[in-house]
Protein backbone atom coordinates (compact mmCIF):
# COMPACT_ATOMS: atom_id res chain seq x y z
CA UNK A 1 0.00 0.00 0.00
CA UNK A 2 1.11 3.56 -0.45
CA UNK A 3 2.54 5.10 2.70
CA UNK A 4 1.03 8.49 1.96
CA UNK A 5 -2.41 9.70 1.15
CA UNK A 6 -2.73 10.31 -2.60
CA UNK A 7 -2.98 13.98 -3.32
CA UNK A 8 -6.35 14.94 -4.69
CA UNK A 9 -5.08 18.03 -6.47
CA UNK A 10 -6.38 20.30 -3.70
CA UNK A 11 -4.18 22.74 -1.76
CA UNK A 12 -5.87 21.71 1.50
CA UNK A 13 -4.64 18.17 1.11
CA UNK A 14 -1.08 19.28 0.40
CA UNK A 15 -1.19 21.34 3.60
CA UNK A 16 -2.45 18.33 5.54
CA UNK A 17 0.42 16.21 4.25
CA UNK A 18 2.91 18.87 5.34
CA UNK A 19 1.41 19.03 8.84
CA UNK A 20 1.76 15.27 9.15
CA UNK A 21 5.45 15.58 8.42
CA UNK A 22 5.28 13.99 4.97
CA UNK A 23 7.75 15.65 2.57
CA UNK A 24 5.80 17.19 -0.30
CA UNK A 25 7.99 18.59 -3.04
CA UNK A 26 6.89 21.71 -4.91
CA UNK A 27 4.95 20.79 -8.02
CA UNK A 28 7.11 21.32 -11.08
CA UNK A 29 5.42 21.54 -14.48
CA UNK A 30 6.54 19.05 -17.10
CA UNK A 31 8.07 20.39 -20.28
CA UNK A 32 4.85 19.89 -22.21
CA UNK A 33 2.23 20.85 -19.67
CA UNK A 34 1.34 23.36 -17.00
CA UNK A 35 0.47 22.41 -13.43
CA UNK A 36 -2.04 22.99 -12.10
CA UNK A 37 -3.41 22.30 -15.57
CA UNK A 38 -5.46 24.85 -17.43
CA UNK A 39 -8.88 23.26 -16.98
CA UNK A 40 -11.52 23.85 -19.63
CA UNK A 41 -13.76 26.67 -18.46
CA UNK A 42 -15.14 25.74 -15.02
CA UNK A 43 -14.02 22.12 -15.04
CA UNK A 44 -11.38 22.97 -12.47
CA UNK A 45 -14.27 22.52 -10.02
CA UNK A 46 -13.76 18.79 -10.50
CA UNK A 47 -10.74 19.04 -8.22
CA UNK A 48 -12.24 21.38 -5.64
CA UNK A 49 -13.33 20.02 -2.29
CA UNK A 50 -12.21 16.49 -3.09
CA UNK A 51 -12.11 13.85 -0.41
CA UNK A 52 -8.92 13.14 1.54
CA UNK A 53 -9.86 9.52 2.19
CA UNK A 54 -7.23 6.86 1.63
CA UNK A 55 -7.85 4.56 -1.30
CA UNK A 56 -6.07 1.59 -2.78
CA UNK A 57 -5.44 0.99 -6.46
CA UNK A 58 -4.56 -2.36 -8.01
CA UNK A 59 -3.17 -2.14 -11.54
CA UNK A 60 -3.56 -4.85 -14.19
CA UNK A 61 -1.52 -4.94 -17.40
CA UNK A 62 -2.72 -7.67 -19.79
CA UNK A 63 0.22 -8.28 -22.11
CA UNK A 64 0.45 -10.24 -25.36
CA UNK A 65 3.73 -10.01 -27.31
CA UNK A 66 4.59 -6.59 -25.91
CA UNK A 67 8.40 -6.90 -25.76
CA UNK A 68 8.84 -3.56 -27.55
CA UNK A 69 6.72 -1.53 -25.15
CA UNK A 70 6.25 -3.33 -21.81
CA UNK A 71 9.34 -1.75 -20.20
CA UNK A 72 8.13 1.76 -21.04
CA UNK A 73 4.66 0.95 -19.72
CA UNK A 74 5.96 -0.22 -16.33
CA UNK A 75 8.46 2.64 -16.11
CA UNK A 76 5.60 5.06 -16.85
CA UNK A 77 3.56 3.64 -13.96
CA UNK A 78 6.49 3.78 -11.57
CA UNK A 79 7.04 7.43 -12.57
CA UNK A 80 3.47 8.46 -11.68
CA UNK A 81 2.91 11.09 -9.02
CA UNK A 82 0.39 8.64 -7.55
CA UNK A 83 1.90 5.18 -7.96
CA UNK A 84 -0.56 2.21 -7.98
CA UNK A 85 -0.35 0.15 -4.77
CA UNK A 86 0.37 -3.00 -6.74
CA UNK A 87 1.08 -3.73 -10.41
CA UNK A 88 0.25 -7.12 -11.92
CA UNK A 89 1.58 -7.85 -15.40
CA UNK A 90 -0.51 -10.73 -16.77
CA UNK A 91 1.25 -12.22 -19.79
CA UNK A 92 -0.84 -14.49 -21.99
CA UNK A 93 -0.25 -16.46 -25.20
CA UNK A 94 3.04 -14.67 -25.71
CA UNK A 95 5.79 -15.89 -28.01
CA UNK A 96 8.34 -13.13 -27.48
CA UNK A 97 10.42 -11.81 -24.57
CA UNK A 98 7.64 -9.95 -22.74
CA UNK A 99 8.02 -12.07 -19.58
CA UNK A 100 11.80 -11.67 -19.39
CA UNK A 101 11.66 -7.91 -19.90
CA UNK A 102 8.82 -7.36 -17.44
CA UNK A 103 10.50 -9.59 -14.85
CA UNK A 104 13.35 -7.10 -14.60
CA UNK A 105 10.90 -4.82 -12.75
CA UNK A 106 9.42 -7.50 -10.48
CA UNK A 107 9.61 -6.92 -6.76
CA UNK A 108 9.04 -4.06 -4.29
CA UNK A 109 9.69 -0.43 -5.21
CA UNK A 110 10.02 2.48 -2.79
CA UNK A 111 9.48 5.70 -4.68
CA UNK A 112 9.65 9.35 -3.66
CA UNK A 113 7.28 11.55 -5.64
CA UNK A 114 5.79 15.02 -5.27
CA UNK A 115 3.33 13.48 -2.85
CA UNK A 116 5.96 11.94 -0.61
CA UNK A 117 7.20 8.38 -0.15
CA UNK A 118 5.20 5.67 -1.85
CA UNK A 119 5.50 1.90 -2.05
CA UNK A 120 4.40 -0.52 -4.73
CA UNK A 121 5.23 -4.03 -5.81
CA UNK A 122 5.37 -5.43 -9.32
CA UNK A 123 4.32 -9.01 -10.03
CA UNK A 124 4.70 -10.78 -13.38
CA UNK A 125 2.36 -13.68 -14.14
CA UNK A 126 2.88 -15.85 -17.21
CA UNK A 127 -0.43 -17.68 -17.54
CA UNK A 128 0.67 -19.42 -20.74
CA UNK A 129 -1.84 -20.44 -23.37
CA UNK A 130 -5.14 -18.74 -22.59
CA UNK A 131 -8.12 -19.37 -24.91
CA UNK A 132 -9.90 -16.26 -23.61
CA UNK A 133 -6.95 -14.05 -24.63
CA UNK A 134 -7.14 -10.47 -23.27
CA UNK A 135 -10.45 -11.09 -21.50
CA UNK A 136 -8.93 -14.06 -19.68
CA UNK A 137 -5.91 -11.98 -18.65
CA UNK A 138 -8.12 -9.16 -17.36
CA UNK A 139 -10.27 -11.51 -15.30
CA UNK A 140 -7.15 -13.25 -13.94
CA UNK A 141 -5.88 -9.85 -12.85
CA UNK A 142 -9.22 -8.88 -11.34
CA UNK A 143 -9.06 -11.90 -9.04
CA UNK A 144 -5.75 -10.54 -7.76
CA UNK A 145 -6.96 -7.00 -7.00
CA UNK A 146 -10.69 -7.39 -6.23
CA UNK A 147 -10.03 -6.44 -2.61
CA UNK A 148 -8.69 -3.00 -3.62
CA UNK A 149 -10.90 0.08 -3.90
CA UNK A 150 -10.09 0.65 -7.56
CA UNK A 151 -8.84 -1.35 -10.51
CA UNK A 152 -6.58 0.42 -12.99
CA UNK A 153 -6.52 -1.30 -16.38
CA UNK A 154 -3.52 -0.50 -18.59
CA UNK A 155 -2.76 -1.98 -21.99
CA UNK A 156 0.69 -3.39 -22.61
CA UNK A 157 1.48 -0.62 -25.10
CA UNK A 158 0.09 2.42 -23.23
CA UNK A 159 2.32 4.98 -21.54
CA UNK A 160 0.57 7.61 -19.42
CA UNK A 161 1.63 11.13 -18.53
CA UNK A 162 3.02 11.50 -15.01
CA UNK A 163 -0.17 12.85 -13.36
CA UNK A 164 -2.64 10.51 -15.07
CA UNK A 165 -3.31 8.12 -12.17
CA UNK A 166 -3.52 11.04 -9.72
CA UNK A 167 -6.12 12.83 -11.85
CA UNK A 168 -8.23 9.71 -12.38
CA UNK A 169 -8.15 8.79 -8.69
CA UNK A 170 -8.99 12.34 -7.66
CA UNK A 171 -12.14 12.47 -9.71
CA UNK A 172 -13.44 8.97 -8.99
CA UNK A 173 -12.95 9.50 -5.23
CA UNK A 174 -14.69 12.88 -5.44
CA UNK A 175 -17.89 11.46 -6.95
CA UNK A 176 -19.25 8.14 -5.70
CA UNK A 177 -21.57 7.97 -8.71
CA UNK A 178 -18.64 7.28 -11.04
CA UNK A 179 -18.16 3.61 -11.82
CA UNK A 180 -15.26 4.13 -14.19
CA UNK A 181 -13.26 6.93 -15.76
CA UNK A 182 -10.98 6.89 -18.77
CA UNK A 183 -7.98 8.94 -19.79
CA UNK A 184 -7.79 10.82 -23.09
CA UNK A 185 -5.94 8.65 -25.62
CA UNK A 186 -3.69 9.63 -28.47
CA UNK A 187 -0.80 8.08 -30.39
CA UNK A 188 2.74 9.40 -30.57
CA UNK A 189 3.40 9.85 -34.31
CA UNK A 190 6.97 11.14 -34.17
CA UNK A 191 8.84 7.83 -34.60
CA UNK A 192 7.01 6.85 -37.80
CA UNK A 193 7.68 7.44 -41.48
CA UNK A 194 6.00 6.58 -44.78
CA UNK A 195 2.82 4.48 -44.78
CA UNK A 196 3.02 3.96 -41.01
CA UNK A 197 3.13 7.73 -40.46
CA UNK A 198 0.06 8.20 -42.66
CA UNK A 199 -1.92 5.50 -40.83
CA UNK A 200 -0.93 6.88 -37.41
CA UNK A 201 -1.99 10.40 -38.44
CA UNK A 202 -5.37 9.03 -39.48
CA UNK A 203 -5.78 7.17 -36.20
CA UNK A 204 -4.79 10.27 -34.21
CA UNK A 205 -7.50 12.27 -35.99
CA UNK A 206 -10.02 9.45 -35.44
CA UNK A 207 -9.16 9.19 -31.72
CA UNK A 208 -9.33 12.98 -31.33
CA UNK A 209 -12.82 13.14 -32.87
CA UNK A 210 -14.07 10.29 -30.66
CA UNK A 211 -12.60 11.82 -27.48
CA UNK A 212 -13.99 15.26 -28.27
CA UNK A 213 -17.47 13.84 -28.90
CA UNK A 214 -17.41 12.20 -25.49
CA UNK A 215 -16.08 15.31 -23.76
CA UNK A 216 -18.80 17.47 -25.29
CA UNK A 217 -21.52 15.02 -24.22
CA UNK A 218 -21.12 15.92 -20.57
CA UNK A 219 -17.85 13.94 -20.44
CA UNK A 220 -19.93 10.77 -20.64
CA UNK A 221 -17.54 8.11 -21.99
CA UNK A 222 -19.23 5.63 -24.27
CA UNK A 223 -16.34 3.16 -23.97
CA UNK A 224 -14.09 2.84 -20.93
CA UNK A 225 -11.23 1.54 -23.02
CA UNK A 226 -8.77 -0.91 -21.56
CA UNK A 227 -5.91 1.34 -22.65
CA UNK A 228 -5.94 3.40 -19.43
CA UNK A 229 -9.10 3.42 -17.31
CA UNK A 230 -9.82 3.17 -13.60
CA UNK A 231 -12.85 1.26 -12.25
CA UNK A 232 -14.57 1.12 -8.89
CA UNK A 233 -14.33 -2.51 -7.77
CA UNK A 234 -17.61 -1.98 -5.92
CA UNK A 235 -19.26 -1.09 -9.25
CA UNK A 236 -17.68 -4.15 -10.89
CA UNK A 237 -19.10 -6.41 -8.19
CA UNK A 238 -22.56 -4.93 -8.75
CA UNK A 239 -22.23 -5.51 -12.49
CA UNK A 240 -21.28 -9.14 -11.89
CA UNK A 241 -24.23 -9.66 -9.55
CA UNK A 242 -26.80 -7.98 -11.81
CA UNK A 243 -25.66 -9.85 -14.93
CA UNK A 244 -25.10 -13.22 -13.21
CA UNK A 245 -21.42 -13.18 -14.17
CA UNK A 246 -18.51 -14.66 -12.26
CA UNK A 247 -16.10 -12.14 -13.82
CA UNK A 248 -16.38 -8.46 -14.87
CA UNK A 249 -15.32 -9.07 -18.48
CA UNK A 250 -17.00 -11.70 -20.66
CA UNK A 251 -15.53 -13.44 -23.68
CA UNK A 252 -18.76 -13.41 -25.73
CA UNK A 253 -18.33 -9.84 -26.97
CA UNK A 254 -15.81 -8.62 -29.56
CA UNK A 255 -15.62 -5.36 -27.60
CA UNK A 256 -15.40 -6.45 -23.97
CA UNK A 257 -14.68 -2.90 -22.81
CA UNK A 258 -17.78 -1.49 -24.55
CA UNK A 259 -20.00 -4.18 -23.04
CA UNK A 260 -18.62 -3.61 -19.54
CA UNK A 261 -19.15 0.15 -19.96
CA UNK A 262 -22.79 -0.48 -20.88
CA UNK A 263 -23.23 -2.73 -17.87
CA UNK A 264 -21.68 -0.19 -15.50
CA UNK A 265 -24.02 2.48 -16.87
CA UNK A 266 -27.01 0.14 -16.56
CA UNK A 267 -26.07 -0.52 -12.93
CA UNK A 268 -26.68 3.18 -12.23
CA UNK A 269 -23.09 4.45 -12.34
CA UNK A 270 -21.52 7.16 -14.47
CA UNK A 271 -18.91 6.35 -17.11
CA UNK A 272 -16.67 9.37 -17.55
CA UNK A 273 -13.69 10.64 -19.53
CA UNK A 274 -11.15 12.80 -17.72
CA UNK A 275 -10.55 16.29 -19.14
CA UNK A 276 -6.86 16.21 -18.15
CA UNK A 277 -5.49 12.67 -17.69
CA UNK A 278 -3.68 11.58 -20.86
CA UNK A 279 -2.00 8.50 -22.24
CA UNK A 280 -0.21 7.48 -25.43
CA UNK A 281 -1.43 4.19 -26.87
CA UNK A 282 0.08 1.91 -29.49
CA UNK A 283 -1.24 2.45 -33.00
CA UNK A 284 -1.55 0.15 -36.00
CA UNK A 285 1.22 0.70 -38.53
CA UNK A 286 0.05 -1.67 -41.30
CA UNK A 287 -3.11 -1.80 -43.39
CA UNK A 288 -3.81 -5.39 -42.39
CA UNK A 289 -3.36 -4.69 -38.67
CA UNK A 290 -5.54 -1.58 -38.79
CA UNK A 291 -8.21 -3.43 -40.77
CA UNK A 292 -8.37 -6.33 -38.31
CA UNK A 293 -8.56 -4.01 -35.30
CA UNK A 294 -11.20 -1.68 -36.74
CA UNK A 295 -13.34 -4.50 -38.15
CA UNK A 296 -13.31 -6.20 -34.73
CA UNK A 297 -14.31 -2.96 -33.00
CA UNK A 298 -17.06 -2.16 -35.52
CA UNK A 299 -18.36 -5.75 -35.53
CA UNK A 300 -18.58 -5.77 -31.75
CA UNK A 301 -20.35 -2.41 -31.70
CA UNK A 302 -22.89 -3.67 -34.25
CA UNK A 303 -23.61 -6.67 -32.00
CA UNK A 304 -24.41 -4.31 -29.15
CA UNK A 305 -26.58 -2.13 -31.41
CA UNK A 306 -28.51 -4.93 -33.08
CA UNK A 307 -31.91 -5.60 -31.43
CA UNK A 308 -32.49 -8.98 -29.81
CA UNK A 309 -30.09 -11.73 -28.89
CA UNK A 310 -27.06 -12.58 -30.97
CA UNK A 311 -25.39 -15.64 -29.50
CA UNK A 312 -24.65 -14.71 -25.89
CA UNK A 313 -24.62 -10.98 -26.59
CA UNK A 314 -27.84 -9.07 -26.05
CA UNK A 315 -28.36 -6.10 -28.35
CA UNK A 316 -29.25 -2.87 -26.57
CA UNK A 317 -30.13 -0.41 -29.36
CA UNK A 318 -31.55 2.25 -27.02
CA UNK A 319 -28.77 2.22 -24.43
CA UNK A 320 -27.54 5.81 -23.85
CA UNK A 321 -23.90 4.77 -24.29
CA UNK A 322 -24.69 3.56 -27.81
CA UNK A 323 -26.09 6.81 -29.17
CA UNK A 324 -22.66 7.84 -30.38
CA UNK A 325 -22.37 4.46 -32.14
CA UNK A 326 -25.60 5.06 -34.03
CA UNK A 327 -24.31 8.45 -35.22
CA UNK A 328 -21.02 6.85 -36.29
CA UNK A 329 -22.69 4.12 -38.32
CA UNK A 330 -25.21 6.48 -39.92
CA UNK A 331 -22.39 8.90 -40.77
CA UNK A 332 -20.29 6.15 -42.36
CA UNK A 333 -23.26 4.89 -44.40
CA UNK A 334 -23.92 8.43 -45.66
CA UNK A 335 -20.26 8.94 -46.55
CA UNK A 336 -20.20 5.64 -48.44
CA UNK A 337 -23.36 6.49 -50.41
CA UNK A 338 -22.24 10.00 -51.37
CA UNK A 339 -18.80 8.90 -52.57
CA UNK A 340 -19.93 5.88 -54.56
CA UNK A 341 -22.93 7.70 -56.05
CA UNK A 342 -20.81 10.73 -56.99
CA UNK A 343 -18.22 8.59 -58.79
CA UNK A 344 -20.88 6.62 -60.67
CA UNK A 345 -22.84 9.73 -61.71
CA UNK A 346 -19.66 11.58 -62.66
CA UNK A 347 -18.51 8.72 -64.89
CA UNK A 348 -21.98 8.45 -66.43
CA UNK A 349 -22.16 12.17 -67.13
CA UNK A 350 -18.71 12.25 -68.71
CA UNK A 351 -19.55 9.28 -70.93
CA UNK A 352 -22.36 11.22 -72.63
CA UNK A 353 -20.73 14.67 -72.38
CA UNK A 354 -23.39 15.85 -69.93
CA UNK A 355 -21.21 16.94 -67.01
CA UNK A 356 -21.20 20.62 -66.11
CA UNK A 357 -18.81 21.68 -63.35
CA UNK A 358 -20.20 23.86 -60.59
CA UNK A 359 -18.02 25.63 -58.00
CA UNK A 360 -20.65 24.68 -55.41
CA UNK A 361 -19.18 21.16 -55.33
CA UNK A 362 -16.09 22.68 -53.70
CA UNK A 363 -18.12 23.86 -50.69
CA UNK A 364 -18.32 20.46 -48.92
CA UNK A 365 -14.60 19.91 -49.56
CA UNK A 366 -13.73 23.30 -48.06
CA UNK A 367 -16.00 22.61 -45.09
CA UNK A 368 -14.38 19.22 -44.50
CA UNK A 369 -10.90 20.78 -44.58
CA UNK A 370 -11.97 23.50 -42.12
CA UNK A 371 -13.46 20.89 -39.78
CA UNK A 372 -10.35 18.67 -39.99
CA UNK A 373 -8.12 21.65 -39.29
CA UNK A 374 -10.15 22.63 -36.27
CA UNK A 375 -9.86 19.05 -35.01
CA UNK A 376 -6.09 19.13 -35.56
CA UNK A 377 -5.76 22.33 -33.52
CA UNK A 378 -7.85 20.74 -30.76
CA UNK A 379 -5.08 18.18 -30.22
CA UNK A 380 -2.89 19.11 -27.28
CA UNK A 381 0.12 17.30 -28.72
CA UNK A 382 -0.49 18.18 -32.36
CA UNK A 383 2.42 18.10 -34.77
CA UNK A 384 3.06 19.42 -38.25
CA UNK A 385 1.93 16.03 -39.58
CA UNK A 386 -1.52 16.46 -38.00
CA UNK A 387 -1.99 19.88 -39.59
CA UNK A 388 -0.81 18.69 -43.02
CA UNK A 389 -3.04 15.61 -42.78
CA UNK A 390 -6.05 17.90 -42.40
CA UNK A 391 -4.96 20.64 -44.82
CA UNK A 392 -3.91 18.59 -47.85
CA UNK A 393 -7.36 16.99 -48.34
CA UNK A 394 -6.02 13.85 -50.02
CA UNK A 395 -4.62 12.09 -46.88
CA UNK A 396 -7.86 12.57 -44.94
CA UNK A 397 -9.92 11.42 -47.93
CA UNK A 398 -7.80 8.30 -48.48
CA UNK A 399 -8.07 7.45 -44.79
CA UNK A 400 -11.86 7.88 -45.00
CA UNK A 401 -11.95 5.30 -47.81
CA UNK A 402 -9.91 2.95 -45.61
CA UNK A 403 -12.40 3.44 -42.77
CA UNK A 404 -15.28 2.81 -45.18
CA UNK A 405 -13.68 -0.51 -46.11
CA UNK A 406 -13.62 -1.45 -42.40
CA UNK A 407 -17.27 -0.41 -42.10
CA UNK A 408 -18.43 -2.52 -45.04
CA UNK A 409 -16.33 -5.52 -43.98
CA UNK A 410 -17.74 -5.46 -40.45
CA UNK A 411 -21.37 -5.18 -41.60
CA UNK A 412 -21.02 -7.85 -44.29
CA UNK A 413 -19.41 -10.21 -41.77
CA UNK A 414 -22.16 -9.51 -39.25
CA UNK A 415 -25.04 -9.92 -41.70
CA UNK A 416 -23.54 -13.12 -43.12
CA UNK A 417 -23.82 -14.65 -39.62
CA UNK A 418 -20.48 -16.30 -40.25
CA UNK A 419 -18.72 -17.18 -36.99
CA UNK A 420 -15.24 -15.66 -37.03
CA UNK A 421 -12.62 -15.35 -34.31
CA UNK A 422 -11.87 -11.64 -34.76
CA UNK A 423 -9.32 -11.72 -31.92
CA UNK A 424 -7.30 -14.41 -33.73
CA UNK A 425 -7.61 -12.55 -37.03
CA UNK A 426 -6.30 -9.35 -35.43
CA UNK A 427 -3.34 -11.21 -33.91
CA UNK A 428 -2.57 -12.76 -37.30
CA UNK A 429 -2.85 -9.40 -39.08
CA UNK A 430 -0.54 -7.68 -36.57
CA UNK A 431 2.08 -10.30 -37.45
CA UNK A 432 1.71 -9.42 -41.13
CA UNK A 433 -0.62 -12.24 -42.17
CA UNK A 434 -3.86 -12.13 -44.14
CA UNK A 435 -5.06 -10.27 -47.22
CA UNK A 436 -8.72 -9.79 -46.33
CA UNK A 437 -8.28 -6.03 -46.07
CA UNK A 438 -8.08 -5.87 -49.88
CA UNK A 439 -11.51 -7.47 -50.27
CA UNK A 440 -13.55 -4.20 -50.21
CA UNK A 441 -11.33 -2.69 -52.92
CA UNK A 442 -11.65 -5.76 -55.14
CA UNK A 443 -15.43 -5.91 -54.63
CA UNK A 444 -15.79 -2.16 -55.31
CA UNK A 445 -13.84 -2.42 -58.55
CA UNK A 446 -15.97 -5.41 -59.58
CA UNK A 447 -19.20 -3.55 -58.84
CA UNK A 448 -18.05 -0.44 -60.73
CA UNK A 449 -17.09 -2.55 -63.75
CA UNK A 450 -20.50 -4.24 -63.67
CA UNK A 451 -22.24 -0.86 -63.45
CA UNK A 452 -20.17 0.42 -66.39
CA UNK A 453 -21.16 -2.58 -68.52
CA UNK A 454 -24.83 -2.16 -67.65
CA UNK A 455 -24.59 1.58 -68.36
CA UNK A 456 -23.36 0.96 -71.92
CA UNK A 457 -26.35 -1.30 -72.53
CA UNK A 458 -28.84 1.41 -71.64
CA UNK A 459 -30.31 3.81 -74.17
CA UNK A 460 -29.65 7.59 -74.11
CA UNK A 461 -33.13 8.32 -72.73
CA UNK A 462 -32.68 5.95 -69.76
CA UNK A 463 -29.17 7.24 -69.12
CA UNK A 464 -30.41 10.84 -69.05
CA UNK A 465 -33.28 9.90 -66.73
CA UNK A 466 -30.89 8.22 -64.27
CA UNK A 467 -28.66 11.30 -64.24
CA UNK A 468 -31.67 13.61 -63.92
CA UNK A 469 -32.86 11.72 -60.83
CA UNK A 470 -29.47 10.78 -59.34
CA UNK A 471 -27.74 14.14 -59.25
CA UNK A 472 -30.46 15.93 -57.22
CA UNK A 473 -30.51 13.08 -54.67
CA UNK A 474 -26.74 13.23 -54.23
CA UNK A 475 -26.93 17.02 -54.15
CA UNK A 476 -29.52 17.08 -51.36
CA UNK A 477 -27.60 14.55 -49.24
CA UNK A 478 -24.36 16.49 -49.79
CA UNK A 479 -26.01 19.77 -48.78
CA UNK A 480 -27.32 18.18 -45.58
CA UNK A 481 -23.85 16.75 -44.85
CA UNK A 482 -22.29 20.17 -45.42
CA UNK A 483 -24.77 21.85 -43.08
CA UNK A 484 -24.02 19.27 -40.38
CA UNK A 485 -20.28 19.88 -40.79
CA UNK A 486 -20.92 23.63 -40.56
CA UNK A 487 -22.86 23.13 -37.33
CA UNK A 488 -20.00 21.06 -35.88
CA UNK A 489 -17.56 23.75 -36.97
CA UNK A 490 -19.51 26.40 -35.05
CA UNK A 491 -20.08 24.23 -31.98
CA UNK A 492 -18.31 25.49 -28.87
CA UNK A 493 -15.57 23.20 -27.61
CA UNK A 494 -15.45 24.73 -24.11
CA UNK A 495 -11.66 24.79 -24.05
CA UNK A 496 -11.23 21.02 -24.26
CA UNK A 497 -7.99 19.63 -25.67
CA UNK A 498 -7.77 16.03 -26.84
Amino acid sequence: MTSTTPEAGAPALRAELTLRGVPVAPVQPAAHESFPPAFPEDFDSVFEGTSTQRSTIGCIIPAYNEEESIAQVIEGLLAQTRVPDVIHVVVNNTTDKTVQIASAFAGPHEIVTELGEQFTEVFVHDIGRNPDKKVGALNYGYALVEGYDYLLGVDGDTVAEAHAVEYLETEIIGDSRIGGISAIYTIDNRPFRGMASFLISGQRSQFAAFNLQNLLRGRNMAVLGGQFSIFSTHALREVMEQNHQTTPWVKDSEVEDSLLSLQIKSAGYLTKISPVARADVGGMTTLSGLDAQQVKWTYGAIELLWPGQRGDTKGQPFHPNLRIRWFENFGMLTNLFVRIAFLVLLAGSLSINAFVFSPLWLAPIAMAVALNLRMAFTMQSRTRKDVLFALLIVPAEVYMWIRLSHFTRAWSRFLSKKKVDNWAMQAKAEKGGGFGHWTPLIVTIGVLVAIAVIWTMLGPVVQSAILWIGWPIVGVVTVLQTLMMFARLLRRQHGFKV
